[in-house]
């Protein structure tokens, strides 16, 4: 068993050696362009650093300026681009007296030399450059708990004495460009492109107006972030950029090409500037070195967000230059390996125990049936058994030609485990040793910081879907179907709702909305406002008058945060609906033909913006097989496109799709939705009622005869609907409910009849809030009481629910029809 990275002496003098042997090969090439970043990838690898930077003094003797650095991304831990050479900062520190300086996150909390100081996770090492008499320092961070250690210390001592740098470069006039050449103004977007790079865009030199939206406009979609990332200024700091994008072509597949550029300060009054080459990708020798490959990984950790993405890096970075047959890397929870993700994937790929444990997507195993693997995490260090190693089966199977297990340490404990197995004899060189040592720190840093990720994810996940519905109800003549996508960018709260709304008569309300902002405190209104519609449309209001309430509730709610809404009152009856906006997007409606369009609503302002406003209401018509598609900004609105040009590519999105199956309808149109707001879309497919209720209805007047006039009213109607059976049940239950009306309350009473297949319902609607309460014991000397007791012996059930400006008492009949 051979164990990478002991702490003996001879261990240190072969660290030392090795990077003393690496920074020769690099001092061998003195004008190779990228000579300064290498070098200070000697440090990722042989001295643990996650981070390793080059400053510099300017020409007037005033700045320390980063002139290069390799790693994770600086802002991570607070460096700045420049500081000042006379400040108290630890580079000017260093600049001056000439001494290293090493601090743990106590010292830098007290000096205050970092955004992140308070997180007391990292550790700051300065060292004056010896390289070179003009004064410059060598900049590295370390997550390890205990930082940097002697052997850690000795190689960034060799680092700062082998860098050599150039003073920060100063801009100068732009000439001729050489063909595969660019150059970049950072303020205005305004780029001079050599022929070359024209030709690889299939763009004529005399076509191409000089902006880089331009160019842009020619790439994949899926790889704008990325350049994105690049051209804007706000995204760079100082120093060497590479990627690779696609272009488009106009037949075939997108070419791959490679970007390399530098971010040049500007002089006084002159822009920064972004120059540099792009090159077809495909003709491009690959250089990657294992130290590359180390600084490729770190940028990738540094922005993975879960756990599924951390050791997807892992897997990525490893698999190809170290050409294993297997990689899997866990997570260890307790006294289990938990698997996040193999490769290969399919099981009949990894051992039998592992077989055994597959219980859900990828197994989890006990760490006790495999001891060796046990003894590997409890040592904490990267371990390699060669071909022939007795080994358990569990561990022998997933490398018989030969085995590495790196623990991956975290924060003082072991975050997880990464096997490397090979079928055929593998011979382990020293590379390939300095690769696995230095990507399981990295590794288990990044996973330790993914997992909390995911934890606070799942928490804030499991409290947004508290506030949306369970479940959709069931419809009547219609279906529904609802969608929910919660921002994958950071751990904040949105504040996208959708609600589906059943009310009396077969009518639906449906309603979307978007508080403003992502906060716990938008979620928080989120929950209010959609309480609030619920409760307003169950009192039968109708939609502008529901609407005018929740604008005026959340004016009185002292916030500062506003809200936007569809509400959309479907009357599954007729066919009909009433839309209601306030400040949101309108419905799309899809006909049955196919076609679709974008309901002309009139809207009102969001709500919470005017305490007095008018919400005006527009009639919907719908036919049987028309689709409603209501939806959030978030689907529709991009850095690429403004709201109109989404709104039609939604619309076109809905005309190609099949109404028939809204389930998959709402799938295909979230296929493509950014990740980086939350996204709600609520469907509603109008089919039609087979059966529609027979309906009538009566204004009681208050006159002496008024129960009677109700009686004959509901004879009549009895009659019309050739009910003649249980015509003297209705007619009591009728007497009753009319009399209590007349009684109790004041104002206007209202009976309704509904006949739907052989059920009765008889409503009498008044203008009090107060519900008739059933007497629990009656006397015989009681004059009063009884209605209730008689309606309720008749009737199949019965009961009350408010209604706008009072309450409605109801009672249904079962017929023997």
């Amino acid at each position: 068993m051979a164990n990478v990275g002991g702490e003996d002496a001879a261990g240190r003098r072969s660290r030392r050696q090795r990077a003393d042997d690496a920074l020769t090969t690099v001092g061998d090439a003195p004008d190779a362009p990228d000579r300064l970043r290498r070098i200070l990838e000697q440090a990722l690898v042989f001295a643990r650093a996650a981070l390793a930077a080059v400053y510099t003094l300017t020409d007037d003797g005033e700045l320390l300026c980063l002139v290069e650095w390799a790693g994770a991304p600086r802002t991570q831990y607070g460096l700045r681009d420049s500081y000042a050479a006379t400040g108290g900062s630890v580079v000017a520190d260093a600049h001056h007296t000439g001494r290293p300086a090493y601090l743990g996150p106590r010292e830098l909390a007290e000096r205050a030399q970092s955004r992140r100081a308070s997180a007391g996770d990292f550790h700051l090492a300065v060292l004056p450059a010896r390289g070179q008499d003009d004064g410059g320092c060598l900049v590295a961070v370390s997550e390890h708990p205990d930082g940097f250690n002697a052997e850690d210390r000795d190689c960034l001592d060799l680092i700062a004495h082998a860098l050599a740098y150039p003073a920060p470069v100063q801009r100068t006039e732009v000439g001729e460009l050489p063909s595969n050449a660019f150059s970049l103004a950072m303020d205005t977007g305004r780029v001079e492109v050599g022929d070359d790079i024209l030709d690889l865009f299939q763009i004529a030199p005399d076509e191409f107006d000089g902006k880089v939206e331009t160019l842009l406009g020619l790439t994949v979609p899926e790889d704008l972030p990325s350049l994105m990332s690049v051209v804007e200024a706000d995204h760079m700091s100082i120093g060497d950029r590479e990627l690779e994008f696609r272009v488009l072509q106009p037949k075939g597949p997108p070419k791959w090409l490679r970007l390399r550029g530098r971010l040049l300060p500007g002089g006084e009054g002159q822009p920064t500037r972004l120059s540099g080459t792009v090159a077809d990708a495909s003709k491009l020798r690959s250089d990657f070195t294992d130290v590359a490959r180390v600084q490729r990984l770190a940028a990738s950790l540094a922005t993975a967000g879960t756990v599924r993405d951390v050791s997807q890096a892992v897997v990525a970075a490893l698999r190809t230059p170290l050409r294993a047959d297997r990689i899997a890397l866990a997570e260890l929870e307790n006294d289990r390996l938990v698997v996040t993700v193999l490769d290969p994937p399919e099981p009949e790929s990894w051992p039998e125990l592992w077989r055994t444990e597959w219980r859900t997507e990828w197994p989890d195993a006990p760490v006790r049936a495999m001891p060796t693997l046990a003894a590997a995490l409890r040592e904490g260090r990267a371990q390699i058994w060669p071909a022939g190693t007795p080994l358990e089966p569990a561990l022998a199977d997933v490398g018989p030609g030969g085995l590495a297990v790196l623990p991956l340490p975290a924060a003082g404990r072991m975050a997880g485990a990464c096997l490397i197995g090979w079928d055929a004899p593998h011979h382990f060189g020293p590379d390939e040793r300095a690769l696995l040592t230095a990507s399981a720190g990295l590794a288990g840093q990044a996973l330790m910081r993914a997992h909390a990720f995911d934890a606070e994810h799942e928490l804030v996940g499991m409290l947004q879907r508290q506030l949306l519905p369970r479940r959709l109800p069931q419809l009547p003549g219609a279906e529904a179907v609802a969608r929910y996508l919660p921002s994958t960018a950071g751990l904040e709260l949105g504040g996208d709702w959708y609600d589906v709304i059943p009310m009396p008569d077969n009518h639906v309300a449906l309603v979307i909305g978007d508080v403003q902002g992502h906060s716990a405190a938008a979620a928080t209104l989120m929950g209010q406002m959609r309480t609030a519609l619920r409760a307003y449309a169950a009192e039968g209001h109708p939609p502008d008058v529901v609407v005018s309430h929740a604008n005026r509730l959340l004016g009185e709610l002292e916030t500062d945060l506003f809200a936007t809404c569809a509400y959309v009152d479907v009357d599954l009856e007729e066919g009909t609906a009433w839309c209601v906006r306030a400040g949101h997007l309108p419905p799309v409606l899809r006909h049955p033909d196919g076609a679709t369009d974008i309901a002309e609503a009139e809207g009102g302002p969001p709500l919470g913006v005017m305490t007095q406003a008018e919400f005006p209401m527009s009639p919907l018509r719908l036919q049987p097989g028309t689709l409603i598609a209501l939806t959030t900004d978030g689907l529709v609105e991009s850095v690429e496109a403004d709201i109109d040009a989404g709104m039609d590519r939604f619309a076109r999105e809905l005309a190609r799709s099949d109404p028939a199956h809204l389930g998959l309808v709402a799938d295909a149109l979230l296929g493509n939705a950014r990740r980086s707001d939350d996204v709600a879309l609520l469907l509603l497919r109008y089919d039609g009622m087979e059966l529609r209720p027979l309906r009538e209805s009566w204004t009681v007047w208050r006159v002496p005869e008024a129960v009677g006039h109700a009686r004959r009213f509901t004879r009549r109607t009895l009659r019309s609907w050739g009910l003649v059976a249980e015509t003297d049940a209705i007619l009591l239950v009728v007497s009753e409910l009319v009399t209590n009306a007349l009684v109790h309350t004041e104002g206007q009473v209202r009976l309704d009849l509904t006949l739907i297949n052989s059920r009765l319902r008889v409503a009498v609607a008044d203008t009090s809030p107060r519900s008739p309460v059933k007497p629990t014991s009656i006397g015989w000397e009681a004059t009063g009481g009884r209605g209730i007791l008689l309606v309720e012996a008749v009737s199949a059930t019965w009961g009350t629910l408010p209604v706008s400006g009072g309450k409605q008492v109801w009672s249904e009949i079962q017929l023997n029809r």
